[in-house]
């Protein structure tokens, strides 16, 4: 779905929020990664049981090489689960 000029993209009602990823921990023993975005204090999770878990985390990663923006859509306005990004 296209977004407007200046606007980040929606999908479904929900709408994505362009962040710049500061940090991503990967443990391996814990059931998500954790993500801090430079945009928030808080840290944001995507779930290793993620239908797209790969596909998102390689955005992630691309983005935090390239210190660039990408669109994030949590599960809810308030959540802190991560359910899509799109660069």
């Amino acid at each position: 779905m296209a977004a407007e000029a200046g606007k980040p993209p929606t999908a479904g009602g929900q709408e994505y929020r362009v962040m710049t990823v500061a940090l991503i921990r990967e443990p391996e023993e814990a059931d998500a990664v954790e993500v801090a975005f430079s945009e928030s204090a808080r840290f944001y999770r995507l779930l290793r049981t993620h239908s797209a878990f790969a596909r998102v985390l390689r955005e992630l990663r691309a983005a935090k090489e390239t210190k660039g923006p990408v669109h994030v859509m949590m599960e809810t306005p308030q959540s802190n689960v991560i359910l899509d990004v799109k660069p």
